[in-house]
Order: structure tokens, then sequence, then C-alpha cells
């Protein structure tokens, strides 16, 4: 095989080159090496070895097998029968041999079993990265045949000598062709395959001795991490990108062509379809072979046996698989949602009890391997709990009042500006209503988003964030990144955490971190691992109580979803919410009973945009007959009780559900009558000095104008023209936008009404309810007059105010 000796005839050329100094310097080095490895080749020669022809004939590896929860049904069998056809190398393709050359030893070629630089940097980068035993190894394909072949996996330092002293020795009595040879057909690549003459069949349907170079550049890919790189897996583009590593390790060592490897790189390679493993709640297993080879190492599970009894409940996992096949046709014929998943997570323990990451683990129409319920979503209003529940540990209520009314949240755009273009913020809702006064209950229960974004800023986004870092979810930033938009799901999340974080509410606020395991033995029956509980209380529970409350009110979310929606269960305790994005390309549901969660998600995998439907039209009902069975099956007492508030008749009565709470001062968003972020402490002496506080008020003024108008009567009791705000003896900030408002009767006869600030005009509006806003700029008591203009003539309304 001489196509790879011209690398180390460039670099004695390249070294040739170098001045004599530093010529004689390079080779000094390489003697003070050679010399320090001399005692290693000296303990070499008189090492014994076995023969090359025992390798064929030592025991094969132990089947790794991964159990459900009872310990009887197999779901995976990581080897099973041993997949396996030896082949000479003359049957193998030049392409597989150069190709795994190139990424595994590009100078296998010209060494002698051992690259001592290549180990020496291997080390160095292990100990930067404080694993000395791990991570890159620096081995020679001739150390790979010894360590599979002769030694065990453990990573010690007694084991590493012993692959060296072995590789040196073994390449003084085999030739470098039958160690390739050896190598090429006792590789793993992945589950039952070992050798590229059964992967190379497995995968493509080819011999090895006719597989083409992108066929190849996967095959030498994929032995680094099998399951990882996997085909059948989750990580198909990481695969890719390896694939294209190899080609360009080929390039770059001339073992292929500029035009081979541009025609590989683009290549499309079909891969077989491999639903003949008969694998069992595959998008499950995966991610337990993942957790498996990132604690243990690949070479342990593919090889040492381990027996693995895992959460599933398989007979609820066929359940939810049916229930996927049934409902999928339809959803995807009705509201153009192709994909589904669902994920059941027992609360007291964390367990995963099911999971089904697409509607079809081999449907390629889906890119069905993708395992949905572990990728990363926007989860819409199924976000919205977490944000309540930070509010309630705040100190707000579930009676809390607030305004659900279209409101502009970008503080430096106008009141009036009810749009979000460029990066104003005025979200809609669903349905284009609004509901006017609500409670806090009443906003969460029928999911309303502008309640929800007062809400989040109320609570604070750093504070929200925290709350969802404490109940599980891992995948969000910084604040900056999301704004008010979060609460509405505006950071993405996955599937298992999500309902893990529900689990957290459903376990009275102790969070069982999401598990898959509940015991591995190894070969010997010595148990590496077994199932603990380790739950954490990281809510108080009255918090938890509330949310499950509200969640579980069917009469509270009626007024949107109707008595008889799929959120209802007759006769049962269950407590769920939905999730919708603005775009329709996520539908999310979550619901729980203190004995189970379960939380399902339906869309394109291309996020294609779905039928404008909220979820509980598109993925409720599916999810709802598997809660159904599932509630049966892990039965559970009642959600516990909220207990009493003992501080509630000292509350602010904003936070007791009276939102007019003093008619004679006028009606006014929650900002007015309390301070946001102790809301317990009583009113703030300059609501205004609040950046929202303007932007909030108008919509109210325009609600509160309205609801006058429909009675004939001021929030005062009186049909005269009124200044509604701001209030008589009010204190405003000095240089802050405030807003003022006017009630007049018969507003068919106002031609404009404006506004003076000390005998200064400050605005005008011939609009009910005739907001304006100014800025107040000098200090001191202060006259804000009203002068409407009508067709009987002018009227005047004031009021003293203190500027300060």
């Amino acid at each position: 095989m001489k196509f790879l000796r011209h690398p180390i005839r460039r670099t004695r050329r390249l070294v040739a080159m170098l001045p004599e100094w530093l010529r004689l310097s390079f080779m000094g080095l390489i003697a003070l090496g050679l010399f320090g490895f001399g005692g290693v080749i000296t303990w070499a020669a008189v090492m014994p070895i076995p023969s090359i022809t025992n390798f064929e004939n030592r025991q094969v590896a132990e089947s790794t097998k991964i159990y459900d929860r009872t310990d009887k049904i197999v779901l995976y069998d990581v080897f099973g029968s041993v997949r396996r056809t030896t082949v000479p190398l003359e049957d193998i393709s030049p392409y597989i041999q150069r190709a795994t050359i190139a990424i595994e030893d590009a100078s296998f070629y010209e060494h002698n079993g051992f690259r001592p630089l290549a180990f020496a940097r291997a080390i160095w980068t292990n100990l930067k990265n404080g694993n000395p035993l791990g991570g890159q190894g620096g081995s020679t394909i001739t150390q790979q045949v010894v360590k599979n072949a002769l030694l065990t996996q453990r990573k010690t330092v007694t084991r590493k000598l012993q692959e060296i002293i072995l590789a040196i020795r073994l390449e003084r009595i085999v030739s470098k062709d039958d160690i390739l040879t050896t190598y090429l057909n006792e590789n793993p690549y992945g589950g039952t395959i070992y050798g590229v003459e059964e992967a190379s069949q497995y995968f493509f349907g080819v011999s090895a001795k006719d597989a083409d170079l992108a066929q190849a550049a996967y095959l030498a890919a994929l032995p680094q991490a099998p399951t990882y790189y996997s085909p059948y897996g989750n990580h198909r583009d990481d695969l890719d990108s390896r694939k294209n590593l190899v080609l360009a390790r080929m390039l770059e060592h001339e073992l292929i062509t500029q035009d081979e490897y541009n025609e590989s790189v683009n290549e499309t390679v079909q891969f077989k379809d491999a639903a003949e493993a008969g694998i069992k709640a595959p998008h499950f297993v995966f991610y337990v072979r993942e957790y498996l080879e990132n604690k243990y190492g690949v070479d342990e599970v593919q090889r040492d046996g381990l027996r693995v009894v895992t959460t599933l409940d398989y007979d609820l996992q066929k359940k939810a698989e049916d229930v996927v096949s049934k409902y999928a046709p339809g959803m995807e014929r009705n509201f153009g949602a192709s994909n589904e998943g669902i994920v059941a997570i027992e609360p007291g323990t964390g367990q995963i009890l099911a999971m089904v990451g697409s509607r079809g683990y081999f449907d390629d129409t889906i890119d069905g391997k993708v395992n949905v319920t572990t990728s990363h979503q926007q989860p819409g209003s199924s976000f919205k709990p977490i944000v309540y529940a930070t509010a309630f540990e705040n100190g707000y209520t579930p009676d809390t009042m607030i305004f659900d009314l279209k409101t502009q949240f970008t503080a430096h755009c106008a009141p009036q500006n009810l749009t979000s273009t460029g990066d104003c913020y005025s979200p809609d809702s669903f349905d284009g209503k609004f509901k006017g006064p609500v409670t806090f209950r009443s906003a969460l229960a029928q999911s309303l988003n502008n309640p929800a974004v007062k809400v989040l800023y109320l609570t604070g986004i750093n504070k929200a964030l925290e709350m969802a870092t404490r109940v599980g979810i891992t995948t969000l930033s910084s604040a900056a990144e999301y704004g008010l938009t979060l609460v509405l799901g505006g950071g993405d999340v996955t599937l298992v955490e999500l309902t893990g974080a529900y689990s957290v509410f459903a376990n009275d606020g102790v969070r069982n971190p999401p598990t898959a395991i509940l015991r591995v033995e190894d070969a010997r029956g010595n148990v590496l691992e077994n199932y603990e509980n380790k739950g954490e209380r990281v809510m108080e529970p009255q918090i938890a109580r509330q949310i499950n409350s509200i969640l579980s009110d069917n009469e509270a979310r009626t007024p949107e979803f109707g008595a008889n929606s799929p959120l209802n269960f007759p006769g049962k305790n269950v407590a769920d919410k939905t999730g919708t994005t603005d775009n329709f390309v996520d539908v999310w549901i979550l619901g729980y009973t203190p004995g189970i969660a379960i939380g399902a998600w339906a869309g394109n995998n291309d996020n294609k945009p779905m039928e404008k439907r909220i979820a509980a039209f598109i993925i409720a009902p599916m999810w709802h007959e598997l809660m159904d069975y599932a509630t049966d099956k892990y039965q559970s007492g009642d959600f516990a009780p909220v207990a009493p508030d003992p501080s509630q008749d000292s509350l602010p009565p904003v936070l007791r559900g009276e939102w007019n709470t003093n008619p004679a001062e006028g009606i006014h968003e929650i900002l007015h009558w309390i301070s946001k972020d102790s809301p317990r402490s009583g009113r703030p002496s300059n609501p205004a000095r609040d950046g929202q506080y303007a932007n909030w008020e108008y919509p109210v003024q325009v609600w509160a104008g309205g609801q006058i108008f429909g009675t004939s009567t001021t929030p005062g009791g009186t049909t005269a023209f009124t200044l509604l705000s701001p209030a008589a003896g009010s204190t405003l900030p000095v240089g802050v936008t405030i807003q003022a408002s006017s009630y007049y009767p018969y507003p068919q006869n106002v031609i404009q009404i404006s506004y003076f600030l000390n005998d200064a005009l400050v605005g005008t509006s011939n609009q009910p309810p005739y907001v304006i806003t100014f800025v107040p700029n000098a200090r001191g008591i202060s006259t804000l007059r009203a002068v409407a203009q009508t067709a009987g003539g002018t009227e005047i309304s004031q009021v003293s105010l203190v500027v300060q």
C-alpha cells in the first residue's frame, strides 16, 4: 500500500530545507525522544503477545440489552446476534481503506505501531481538559486492534502501556495489511454491526468492495461514536459533517483528487431502512443509549454486556404510539400538522414512562428519526404557568385584577401606536377580542396574551428565567435575548424538560429530574447504577397549589374553551395548559395529576405553519385519549387545596379582585395602585415614574371612556365635563411622560379638547377619551386644565398637581 508514503517524504524534504542550526535542533529533539523511548522498545522486544491467528478465535463481545421497567421486555439488544462477515483486504474498496486510514491514522504505513508525538499531544490535550485517561487517545490503528482483541476496555495507565508495547511487538510479526484487515473486519459500526462488509451491506445494500467514495467516508465516520453518529439517530447533521471531515482529510493527504472531493461532498447518499432492527420505543432507546455512552463510554456500551433496566412503561408506550397513529392522519389532513411527539413522566419520581419522538421513527418524509421530545421548539402559551408561578411567589394573588386590552409594551413607542412594527410590541389575542378587567386566575385559565405580558413585566424577566431554571428548563439564555415575548413562548424549550417542569406543580413544588434509568448492571451482575429519588424543593407548596387550582378550574377556562372541551375530564381532577406559537408552527398541551404528567407537541419538522387553530383544537383530542387512559392506570388523589392567605384582608384592593378601587379617582391599571416589585406594600407615591405606566394607562382610559359613554355617567357619578386623569392632588415626576384623559357626556358635540399645564398648551385630542401625553419640566404646584371646544361653546375642567 504505497499510496500513503508520500506524506513522510514531504516531511523529510521540508526538514532538509531548514537552516542548519534549526535542522540540528529539530533532529536533537527527535533523538532525545527516541532515547527516552528506547526503554519501551526494549521492553516490547521481550513482551509475549498472542498470535494474530488467535484473533478470530477469541470470545465475541457480549450484548448490551435495554429492558422496560418490568425487567422482562427487551426494548433493544445492542448486539443481539453479532452481524459480521469477514472478508480479505482485496474485497474491501480502496476508498474504505483510505478513508479509514485518513481519519484514524494517516501515517499508518510509516510508523512502527506507536506515534510518540501524537500520543504526547493527546495526553497534553486530555490533561488540559481535566480527563487524563479519557478524551483524545492518539491511538494508532495497530493500538486499536490490540485494544479490541487482546486487552480490556478499561482506561488505566497500565492498560495503555500494555497497548503501546503490544502494538510495537505486533508490528514486528504481522504485516500492515493484515493489521488493517483485522481492524476493518472487527470494528463496531453501531448496534449489531461489526466489520465494513456487514456495515456496507446493512447501511447501503452493497458489498464493501463496491462502496463508492461518499459511502466509504460515512463508514469511516461512524466508529468514533456509532450511536451518536448513527444515520438512524438524532444527529444526522453531525454525521454528515464528520463524513465531510473524512473527505477533507483524504484530500489533504492527496488520497483523492479535488474533483473526487467535490463530487462526494455533494453526493446524496441513501441509507437503507432500518426497520428490520426490531427496535421497540426507538426514540427512547436512542435517548437511553446516548446517556449510557456519555456516562460509561462507547466501548463499554458496545462490548461490556451491560444490562439496563429503564423506566419505560411499555404498556403506556404502546398506547401512546397507538394514539399518535390514530390521530396523526387527521391532524395532517385537517390542520397541516405532519408530526407529533408525546412524553409521560411520573411526578413523584421523575421517571419517564413513555416517549414517542415522532409519529413514525422510520418515516423519512417527516424526518421521523429526529426526536421531537428532545429538540428545541418554542412553547407558546404553555410557558405562562412558570411566569404566573413567579408572580405568586413575588406576592401577587390569583385574584389580582389586570386589564386585558391591546397595549403597547415598548416604552418609547407612543401609547396610541398599537402595532408591532419596528421594535414596538403590541401583541394580539388569538381571536382579536379583549375582555377588559380580569383576574390572574381567569387570564391564565383562558390563556390571555396581554395580561400574561403584563404579569411578566410585573414579575421581572430575570426572576421568571430563574424560576424556569429551578423547575428544570436548561435551554433558555439571558433576559436581553427575549424581552417580554418570553411569556408567550419566545424562548426554546424541549418537551421532556417542559413536561418535567409541569411535574413540579403536580408534585407540590418538589422537582425530580427526568430520568430514564432504573438500574445498570455489568456482565458480572455488579450494579453500576441504581435509581435514587433526588427530589428537591424548588417552589413553595402554596405556589404550586395555586397553579394547580387555576389549571384544573374548568369553570375559569370555559369562556375561552367551552365547558366540554378536551381539556375537561368529568370525574377527574386534571390540570392542563395549551400553547400555540404566534406563527402557528408549534402547538403544545401539557397536563397532569399528582400521579402522572403528559406533554404533547404537534407541528412540522421543517417549521411549516399549520392551520390557524389553537392547540385545544389541533392536539388536545389526541392528548385527551392518552391522558384518560393514563390517569386510570396511574390513579392519584386530588391536588392539595390552597391554604387560606392570612393577610388577605390587608392586601391592596387590586390584589383582592377589585378593579374599580376608588371611583372618585377614576379607573386605572394595576401600576396605578401598587409598586410592581413589592405589590403588598401599598400604593406608589409616583406611579407615573414607571416606564410602562403611560402605555398601560392609555387603553384603560379608552376602555373606561367607552364604558362611560355607554351609561352616560362618569366614574364619579356626574354627567359634567371631567378631567379624568391625572387625579387631583397627584404627585408627578418631573421629566417623565404623563398621560391625561377626559370625559365629556356628549361626544358628538365635541370639536376638540385642549390641555394646558400652567397655561402652556401640552396637547389636543378630538377622540374619546381624549388622551394626550405630556412631560412636566418644572417642579412645584401646577395646574392642569382641560378646555373643551364644543358646538355649544367652551367648557373647562382643571386639577391641581404637584410636580417634583
